[in-house]
């Protein structure tokens, strides 16, 4: 029996000296850029998985991990965790992205889908503060 449950994944925010981390997925096209984002390993908690693919992905180490908020992306049956994750470090990539861009906050625009629901959500609340 199929059960076809979505599966967790978890998405990073990431601000790192003020500006929000964009990155390219090798796999995609040029000019799409977006969060951060990686599946939970066995036995992970949703916290410690976002901070390790921020740690594996951009080489950066987490000073604060805060819940922004949960999103249906049924596009790929997944359910996206998203965190606001105030990071420090030098921005290396690994193999997964191809390159990535800083965003100062009230520049960054949130897209209709999957983890720009997130960025949304992010935004209204920094202009709410």
């Amino acid at each position: 029996m199929l059960w076809d449950n979505p599966v967790p994944v978890v998405a990073a925010l990431v601000e790192c000296d003020g500006r929000v981390v964009l990155a390219r997925n090798v796999a995609w096209p040029e000019k799409q850029f977006g969060l951060i984002t990686g599946y939970l390993e066995r036995d992970e908690t949703p916290e410690v998985a976002v901070v390790r693919e921020v740690a594996e992905e951009l080489g950066l180490a987490a000073q604060s991990v805060k819940l922004i908020g949960l999103y249906n992306f049924a596009l790929k049956n997944q359910l996206l965790i998203a965190y606001h994750v105030q990071a420090s470090g030098r921005l290396v990539l690994n193999e997964e992205l191809a390159e990535f861009k800083l965003i100062e906050p009230a520049k960054l625009k949130a897209w209709e889908y999957g983890t720009g629901l997130a960025v949304r959500d992010w935004l209204a609340k920094q202009s709410a503060q």
